[in-house]
């Protein structure tokens, strides 16, 4: 291995190759279904990280052929309205996928939001349905950010099986589906928290490392086994102190490149291919025509 940088692992450019994949299929498709696919994004408030990601997937919508039927709703929007909203979406033939963009105002109650969104139409793959169908290795509505770094280790010919994954983190959104996936691929995987004693012992074993801790770059150089592959699923805003705030992930990207094999970046590493993942998942169900 060449000991002075890292393959970059470069999201960014598969996630237009998959946005392209998708465009070309999207016109097959509409001449038998005489409509385009619909991605509903709903956000609640003002949220100005949430604006900013609502837009990139808007963006990506329109760049692939997806309608984009977002509806943006006051902060001080009720429980019971937010869930009347995602009933009309889930009886709105022209939505294939909704998705309810996180973090929601305190008042509201995200889980029980998430859980009256059609499992066929679930866009994010975080609705219980779709989670016991990863959890028994059934096809289904996967995950966004973990099925993006499976798609991205495919695209590099990186292989888990047989390898040691180590998940940094244990959310719903990241940690226990990468975990289930990595698994899947016949990995064997260890899940770290907070909790985890010498988590540097533990992340020195992982032949396949992913960052999800949401603490900005807390993995440095000497936790990184040599030749390893890492995946930074953090993004995080830092100042300079000059009050510039640039966006770093949760691995010290510097001094890992020098130790890692593989290594993605922040930004336009596993961000652009969340995105792409949400994309792919709609023009799933919309394939489907409302039978997953």
């Amino acid at each position: 291995m060449d000991a002075k940088t890292a393959q970059i692992l470069d999201g960014k450019a598969l996630a237009q190759k998959i946005q392209a994949e998708l465009r070309d299929r999207i016109q097959t498709l509409q001449a038998k279904r005489e409509r385009p696919p619909g991605l509903a994004v709903v956000m609640v408030g003002d949220n100005p990280a949430s604006a900013a990601y609502v837009r990139n997937k808007e963006r990506a919508c329109e760049k692939t052929g997806i309608a984009s039927l977002g509806k943006h709703l006051p902060a001080q929007t009720t429980q019971t309205e937010l869930e009347e909203l995602i009933e009309q979406l889930n009886q709105d033939e022209r939505v294939d996928g909704i998705l309810v963009q996180l973090p929601l105002p305190a008042h509201l109650d995200a889980v029980a939001a998430l859980n009256k969104i059609d499992p066929k139409k679930d866009a994010d793959g975080l609705h219980p349905t779709n989670m016991g169908r990863l959890v028994r290795g059934e096809a289904g509505l996967r995950s966004c950010t973990p099925a993006g770094v499976m798609r991205l280790l495919e695209e590099y010919d990186i292989d888990p099986a047989g390898k040691h994954a180590v998940i940094i983190g244990r959310s719903i959104l990241v940690g226990k589906p990468m975990a289930l996936m990595l698994l899947e691929a016949n990995a064997t995987v260890t899940i770290a928290h907070s909790r985890t004693p010498d988590l540097a012992a533990m992340t020195r074993s992982a032949d396949i490392l992913v960052a999800a801790t949401g603490r900005s770059e807390m993995i440095t150089a000497e936790m990184v086994k040599p030749g390893a592959v890492v995946v930074d699923v953090g993004i995080n805003s830092v100042s300079d102190g000059a009050g510039k705030s640039r966006l770093v992930g949760d691995v010290h990207f510097e001094s890992v490149q020098t130790v890692a094999q593989f290594l993605t970046p922040v930004p336009g590493g596993v961000g652009p291919m969340t995105v792409a993942m949400l994309l792919c998942n709609t023009v799933f169900s919309y394939s489907q025509g409302g039978e997953v």
